[in-house]
């Protein structure tokens, strides 16, 4: 089973950019397709990218609307958010998630292996 951990949060001011990392570990990286979520204080978890086991496809939440990019890099076991005009709202912990299959998928009871999350913070 693959095990994941997030990195890169922290605080940054409205308008900046931040890049998360989710290390895999194991040798089956490439079998899982993968999710950024993220969740907020007193919300419930929300889907805010998700991206396929090769790459090549990626799918975005609406709020998203071109400000946040998903990547990963199978050859490093990693997957990547670019996450730029960061506004308050963003403010949340975000974790990722992987599913073995195919295809990809927005519900986070579609997958099965979370990391233990990483927290941005946006001020205003």
């Amino acid at each position: 089973q693959v095990q994941l951990v997030e990195s890169g949060g922290g605080l940054v001011q409205a308008g900046g950019s931040l890049r998360l990392s989710c290390a895999a570990s194991g040798r089956t990286f490439s079998s899982y397709f993968m999710g950024w979520f993220r969740q907020a204080l007193g919300k419930e978890r929300e889907f805010v990218a998700a991206i396929s086991r090769s790459g090549g496809s990626t799918t975005y939440a609406g709020f998203v609307k071109g400000r946040f990019t998903i990547s990963r890099d199978n050859a490093k076991n990693t997957m990547y958010l670019q996450m730029n005009s960061l506004k308050p709202e963003d403010t949340a912990v975000y974790y990722c998630a992987a599913q073995q299959g195919f295809g990809i998928l927005t519900g986070p009871n579609e997958y099965a292996r979370w990391g233990q999350g990483t927290q941005v913070t946006v001020s205003s």
